[in-house]
């Protein structure tokens, strides 16, 4: 280590408390001792050095973080070791906004070694290794920054994350750093340094939170406008990385899936709560526009039954999207027949007093949908119980019935209310609902706190068709793609395969009274059309996801970190699905904008009964 300079030009002291969230201490505290930073980062996940005090840690401070409940600021080594697994950058955390430091100082650091875990260890992200309790001593003013790592297709893996080590619960936090092998490997052994995308594709819209996602990797499962597309567990898209900026929240760019960050966007590589691995630029590309439109879909043929999906985000009296939500209904989706609304909140929103009803909510977008030149709707949607349903507290989401009279008559079976289950009975030969509307299976273990399906009986040119609305519970609580461990763990799935079970059960309870029913699941089912709740809903030949009739560019409807995905999805029973002459529509006017009114992408299947 070289001789540390005679003359100090300023000294900061700092005392640092961390914020809320898990340490990963492997060793009691030690005598302080002098390390360069990559000793410290070491070539695994956890700092050899976690727990322990360091002194005069040299480098050279590259971006300063003065927002947040995570401030401090990066340095890196400008003389690295030749093990490419091992990183030259750490974060100094220093809890208060940093004084007295400039982007371009030498500092020496003293401090504590601590493994810091975004959202805590429950989380299962990977911890980010921090100096913290600095004392901080500026030795020089002005040196260059060290030149950035580049990303881009050729020094991205394109295989993502090895498999985590059984023993340690699936933890790759032991596991030696391979860079060459994989993104995630990669990508940590650039924890803390100057890193550097250019004309990079944006894949991810900026979000409230002034984030945006980008690919390094152009043609990486790349669609037509633009997007990534996640197909398996096993593609996850390796060039995905989050942007966020340095500077203020005003200058950062309202990017749509599609546009482009022309030039360089340059720097430190930090690991966050939300996306994982972020650029946190202090120099952002320009932003070119791609020209991503929103979609519209081709208006039902007369004999023909349009029936829609659209979760319609939390929507109550108070929003100022009735207008937007109305024009998209009539003039994207060409006023669907049946419109199943989800996340319809009763008539005072988010006020928890016990209120339950959403007639005022359902009027105002019927309403409105006529104001903008479509059908006067009608509509049925059952009361959930207080606070039995999950979703925002004191809203009482449920889903919920449009369908246009003039097109579509609505068969009543009175009775139907939160906690009475709907049941199948033959009549005249034909299966009946003994409720419509009415819903499935409220009583059961795989709703609790949760939306429950809704089902109901409808006739077009003398053909019933029951329609089964559904809002299967959220990934809330899911490990990310870039967890700690590999492959990280989906717990949400248990209650949705559940859930995909009763609607299937009582799907086949229909075909087993009439063969040949026609039956339409739809709605947000918060699973891939992929995965294992799919299946389940599909077993046997029951049900089939009609978004498989589309190439698999086009299957999605949201878009979560840069990846576009299916979550929303319409199932058809097998009279539907045998006609040649059934069509499919994911249209695309939410998900990829950075200015959406709902964060999912409506679905709209046309067919003749």
């Amino acid at each position: 280590m070289p001789s540390k300079p005679s003359a100090r030009l300023a000294a900061l002291t700092v005392a640092a408390v961390c914020s809320a969230a898990s340490t990963v201490v492997l060793t009691t505290p030690a005598h302080a001792e002098s390390v360069r930073i990559h000793d410290i980062q070491g070539d695994t996940r956890v700092s050899p050095f976690a727990g322990r005090q360091v002194t005069d840690v040299t480098g050279i401070v590259t971006g300063i973080r003065t927002y947040g409940s995570s401030r401090g600021f990066w340095i890196q080594d400008p003389a690295p070791d030749a093990d490419p697994a091992t990183s030259e950058g750490v974060f100094v955390f220093t809890s208060s906004t940093p004084q007295g430091v400039a982007v371009g100082d030498e500092v020496f650091v003293s401090g504590t070694v601590t493994e810091f875990v975004p959202g805590g260890a429950s989380s299962g992200n990977q911890s980010v290794t921090e100096i913290t309790r600095p004392t901080v001593t500026v030795v020089s003013h002005g040196n260059p920054v060290p030149a950035p790592a580049v990303l881009d297709a050729r020094t991205v893996p394109a295989a993502y994350a090895p498999q985590g080590d059984p023993a340690a619960g699936g933890s790759v936090d032991a596991l030696t750093l391979r860079p060459s092998g994989y993104a995630l490997d990669l990508y940590e052994s650039l924890e803390g340094m100057n890193v550097r995308v250019a004309d990079a594709r944006v894949v991810g819209a900026t979000d409230p939170y002034t984030e945006l996602w980008v690919t390094v990797k152009p043609r990486e499962n790349r669609n037509k406008r633009g997007g990534t597309v996640y197909g398996s567990y096993d593609a996850q898209n390796t060039g995905r990385i989050q942007i966020q900026s340095l500077g203020k929240a005003a200058d950062f760019p309202d990017a749509n899936v599609g546009d482009v960050l022309a030039g360089a966007t340059t720097g430190p590589l930090d690991y966050n709560q939300y996306g994982g691995y972020t650029l946190v630029a202090s120099e952002l590309g320009t932003l070119e526009a791609g020209g991503t439109e929103r979609e519209a879909t081709r208006a039902q043929h007369r004999s023909e039954l349009a029936i829609a999906t659209y979760n319609v985000e939390n929507l109550d009296p108070s929003d100022d999207t009735f207008a937007a939500h109305a024009e998209a209904i009539v003039h994207r989706l060409s006023s669907p027949d049946i419109v199943s609304l989800e996340e319809i909140q009763d008539n005072n929103g988010a006020t928890d007093d016990g209120t339950v009803a959403a007639d005022v909510t359902l009027a105002k977008l019927i309403d409105a949908v006529e104001a903008a030149g479509g059908p006067r709707y009608d509509w049925r949607a059952v009361d959930p119980a207080d606070k039995q349903d999950g979703g925002e507290p004191g809203g009482n989401i449920r889903q919920a019935f449009l369908f246009n009279p003039a097109r579509v008559s609505f068969t009543d079976r009175p009775g139907g209310d939160a906690t009475t289950p709907a049941d199948v009975v033959k009549v005249r030969g034909k299966a009946a609902l003994t409720l419509s509307p009415g819903r499935i299976a409220p009583d059961s273990a795989a709703f609790e706190d949760s939306r429950k399906p809704l089902a109901g009986e409808f006739v077009f040119r003398g053909r019933t068709v029951i329609v089964i609305a559904n809002h299967f519970s959220s990934k809330g609580g899911d490990q990310g793609l870039t967890s700690r461990y590999q492959p990280p763990v989906r717990g949400s799935e248990t209650q949705r395969h559940l859930q995909a079970q009763e609607v299937h059960d009582f799907t086949a309870k229909i075909l087993k009274v009439q063969k040949n029913a026609a039956v339409v699941a739809l709605g947000d089912i918060n699973d891939f059309e992929f995965s294992r709740t799919t299946r389940i809903m599909e077993g046997d030949g029951v049900l089939w996801s009609a978004i498989k009739s589309l190439p698999a560019s086009e299957r999605y409807s949201y878009v979560y970190q840069g990846n576009s995905q299916a979550l929303d999805q319409i199932l058809i029973s097998p009279s539907i699905r045998r006609q040649c002459s059934f069509s499919y529509d994911s249209v695309h006017i939410n998900a990829e904008f950075h200015d959406q009114i709902s964060d999912h992408d409506p679905q709209v299947l046309r067919f003749k009964p």
